[in-house]
């Protein structure tokens, strides 16, 4: 007999404006930030991939913080997210979430930008395709690349949802200055 300890991932729903994002966390952190009009089976889909022997179970206490820092940062008044993420990717998708990391708050960058940053400037497709798998929308903010002409191109929450968190970013950094 095996001693696999079963993962319990506890989740919650983030209510924002006209938005309903499911959030969940590990005992490590943050594991999925979803989309908008994302459905309770997407969120159990995404992590039977990711964390086939876990249970999932609703507990909005413990999310609590989270969903204080996620209506805080929508609200403009946070700008870095302080709490832990359980972030699981390839060492490559690793290296490209630890590079939008370092994108300023209120600023963009192009995919080709990220590709020079890690050293692979060929790579850009592959970058946008490790781009396009960050579980966790808003805390790594994907959200600030762009294309290279200025566009606003993919994202799993929408190009409405990239487009509203540029421009808040935008007034918030402008406000600050």
């Amino acid at each position: 007999m095996k001693n696999v300890k079963e993962q319990t991932i506890e989740w919650a729903i983030l209510h924002y404006d006209k938005w309903q994002l499911y959030i969940a966390k590990t005992e490590k952190g943050l594991c999925y930030v979803g989309s908008p009009g994302q459905s309770y089976e997407d969120l159990k889909a995404w992590l039977q991939k990711r964390f086939p022997m876990a249970s999932l179970v609703e507990n909005e206490e413990e999310l609590t913080p989270y969903l204080q820092e996620l209506l805080e940062y929508f609200e403009g008044t946070r700008q870095t997210f302080s709490l832990p993420a359980d972030v699981k990717g390839t060492p490559f998708q690793q290296e490209i979430w630890a590079a939008l990391n370092q994108i300023p708050y209120g600023k963009t960058c192009s995919y080709s930008d990220i590709a020079q940053v890690i050293k692979r400037p060929s790579a850009v497709r592959a970058v946008g395709t490790a781009i396009g798998a960050n579980p966790v929308l808003i805390t790594v903010p994907c959200h600030r690349v762009i294309g290279k002409n200025g566009a606003i191109t993919g994202y799993r929450g929408g190009t409405e949802m990239k487009q509203y968190l540029l421009e808040l970013e935008a007034q918030k950094a402008v406000m600050n200055e």
